[in-house]
């Protein structure tokens, strides 16, 4: 059995970290296709590529019942995910980049990560140590050094000002995918997968751009199923442990895997920016994990259904015939009023505020 504080944060900072590796992989293996394949088309074959990948697992997973399904009420939260994420900001940021040098873009894109934390703040109440807030202003000047393009160009304009409104509609969306976090993330992905990949396929056609071969399709499809789809399905198990901000300061390592990957495919230089980014990337996660949070806090009486264990101290229902406490398994319950104390992150069940 896993002990309670290696599952409280450690694992899912793995997820997290996990998921920022396999996005990072995008940006150079999307590269190997851009030259075939319009951006929109392109984007819309990876969200496809993902909602079909999900839709597969879940035919194959038919039987499980370890994962909530979606109720009712979760869609405003889903549809507003794929809205604000899926469809808004990818086009606000295409236009947007049309009028804004390069460097000034790559830099902003930064802001995805503060926009997150700040919303998750502001707005749902997270609570965010001083350490975490170390933390995340680490990656995100770690984010700077990876994608500053000492070649372009600088400048405040309408475009850039867009490119800050695509990263405040990602980070609005993270926040509502984190209220959807208890809930299955293979149907969350499916549904954010196939919707956006649906309007950004036919915008395309709109707009008259050209579609690619088959062969390119598919393979558009496949990075998009693994970068993007099981990177999202990650990204959501780890928002369920670690809230919104942290889990978007841990995802901000993504470029890392980038420079990588990069490095192995098309033999680019590992450069100082990159060593000093890891750097920093390696203090933000080790403030992150040697974080510390408790005090006496309440839990109000609640009904609702997600993932869980009967032997991590917030699931101690029985069940009839239950022989497996430590059986994960999903179903609607139960916590009463409770009072206690001890270690603990903005999980499913410790989203108070302070």
């Amino acid at each position: 059995m896993i002990p309670d504080f290696i599952r409280l944060q450690w694992v899912p900072m793995a997820l997290a970290l996990l998921a920022a590796a396999l996005f990072g992989a995008s940006t150079p293996l999307a590269k190997l296709l851009v030259g075939e394949v319009d951006p929109i088309a392109l984007a819309a074959f990876l969200y496809l590529g993902s909602g079909i990948a999900m839709v597969t697992v879940k035919l194959v997973r038919r039987s499980s019942g370890s994962e909530a399904p979606i109720e009712r009420a979760d869609w405003k939260w889903l549809l507003g995910s794929v809205v604000a994420g899926g469809v808004a900001a990818p086009i606000v940021l295409l236009v947007s980049l049309q009028n804004t040098p390069a460097a000034t873009a790559s830099l902003l894109l930064a802001f995805e990560g503060v926009a997150t934390s700040v919303i998750a703040v502001l707005v749902f109440r997270e609570s965010v140590s001083r350490r975490a807030t170390v933390a995340i202003v680490l990656v995100t000047l770690a984010t700077i050094l990876l994608t500053r393009d000492g070649s372009g160009e600088w400048g405040i304009s309408l475009g850039a000002l867009g490119v800050l409104a695509a990263c405040a509609l990602w980070g609005i969306d993270n926040n509502l995918t984190r209220s959807l976090s208890g809930k299955d993330p293979l149907s969350i992905v499916m549904v954010k997968g196939l919707g956006a990949g649906t309007f950004s396929l036919v915008l395309a056609l709109a707009l008259g751009r050209s579609l690619p071969a088959l062969s390119t399709v598919l393979s558009a499809m496949l990075l998009g199923s693994v970068s993007y789809g099981m990177s999202i399905v990650l990204f959501i198990r780890a928002l369920r442990g670690l809230g919104a901000a942290r889990t978007s300061a841990l995802f901000g390592t993504a470029p890392l895997a980038g420079v990588v990957l990069s490095f192995v495919i098309f033999s680019e230089s590992l450069a100082l920016p990159f060593f000093a980014a890891l750097g920093l990337s390696v203090i933000a996660a080790a403030l992150l994990v040697a974080e510390k949070h408790s005090h006496a806090h309440i839990h109000e009486s609640v009904t609702h259904d997600h993932r869980h264990r009967h032997d991590d101290g917030h699931h101690s229902h029985d069940h009839p015939g239950m022989t497996d406490r430590g059986l994960t398994h999903s179903h609607a319950h139960t916590h009463e009023r409770l009072e206690h104390e001890h270690p603990h992150l903005p999980d499913l069940h410790h989203r108070h505020g302070h």
